[in-house]
């Protein structure tokens, strides 16, 4: 599975206790983060991550590209309601593409949870079919 992990700068500690706790299931998938959250995930964990620009730098609009073309699996989005995002458009059209293009999607660490025991059960393969049919 390719998996996007964003978060913004509030929840980007959170999001490193949840890579490094779900290390040996992110290991076995192709992650993706925006810059400073891939750097971060890099660093406490030795993962492999592909690193798009930041989101205010146009990682999230990189992210929603790769969502358009059946290329992104699953996103995990800590967001920081409480705080304005100068680039909240990006973040709201990312969400509309995960919408549009049935990506899973999660924005907080309850829900991250659910997915990361949902993807290690296997009940995420019919992802894999969504990509045969888009070749």
């Amino acid at each position: 599975m390719k998996i996007s992990l964003i978060a913004h700068d509030e929840k980007k500690e959170a999001m490193i206790q949840f890579a490094t706790s779900y290390q040996h299931i992110l290991a076995k998938h192709d992650l993706f983060a925006t810059g400073t959250t891939g750097k971060r995930i890099q660093e406490a964990t030795g993962l492999k991550v592909h690193r798009f620009q930041s989101g205010p730098l146009g990682g999230d609009q990189q992210i929603g590209a790769k969502i358009a073309e059946n290329k992104m699996d699953l996103v995990i989005f800590f967001r920081d309601p409480l705080t304005a995002q100068p680039h909240e458009p990006d973040i709201s059209a990312l969400m509309r593409l995960c919408d549009v293009y049935q990506i899973p999607l999660v924005t907080n660490l309850a829900g991250a949870e659910v997915m990361i025991r949902a993807l290690q059960a296997g009940f995420f393969s019919w992802r894999e079919l969504v990509r045969e049919d888009d070749k």
